[in-house]
């Protein structure tokens, strides 16, 4: 009886341990794991078009431009600004916006208030919500009745621009990164900088 029941038990852990044995392999991590790198290094997939270090060196520089422009520099009141689409003229399929949005990112980090940016991208929002306060239905920190939306000082866009060449030897690009910031009352550029990158390789790469 005791030899029977000791049999039956080292047949239950032998089953168990064959079941577990998938289950154990399931999830037990394969392949080679990706290589966390910085925004601004190129790392080992690139290509000849738009690159995130590209991305980080030409925002880097518009910012550190807007900030020297004088009308932002030796102003009292911080000017608002208005972000513009930006315009994509290169073969590349890329998320234009990108860039925007890391300068608007940088300026209100860095920037300690002396520019100021309108959302407009929630602009509709913004109206049903003063709708909503003039109506008595939601209650404001200020006066519903006296709210406004501020106007724009300066539009901020740019314009991405390519040439592509394509032989047998390998691709060649160079792109041209031009921003500029627009006075919404005169219509006069105050300010206009652009970065140059020219890159060639053996082999295209595909941009998403």
């Amino acid at each position: 009886m005791h030899k029977f029941s000791a049999l039956t038990f080292a047949g239950a852990l032998a089953l168990i341990a064959g079941c577990q044995a998938p289950y154990q392999e399931v999830y037990r991590p394969g392949g080679v794991p990706p290589t966390e790198i910085a925004a601004n290094d190129p790392g080992f997939v690139a290509g000849t078009g738009i690159e995130s270090q590209d991305l980080v060196d030409v925002t880097n520089r518009m910012v550190r431009g807007i900030l020297s422009v004088p009308e932002i520099a030796n102003t009292s009141t911080p000017p608002t600004i208005v972000l513009e689409p930006v315009a994509n003229e290169t073969r590349f399929p890329i998320n234009k916006n990108l860039f925007l949005q890391r300068i608007r990112a940088h300026l209100n980090e860095f920037a300690t208030g002396r520019v100021r940016f309108l959302d407009r991208e929630i602009f509709e929002t913004l109206e049903r919500e003063r709708e909503l306060q003039r109506s008595g239905r939601v209650v404001a920190t200020s006066d519903p009745s006296v709210s406004q939306f501020r106007g724009a000082d300066y539009f901020l866009t740019g314009k991405l621009q390519s040439l592509s060449t394509r032989t047998s030897a390998g691709v060649g690009d160079y792109v041209l990164y031009s921003f500029r910031l627009t006075s919404a009352r005169t219509s006069e550029i105050i300010w206009e900088n652009s970065v140059e990158i020219k890159k060639q390789g053996l082999e295209d790469a595909v941009y998403r």
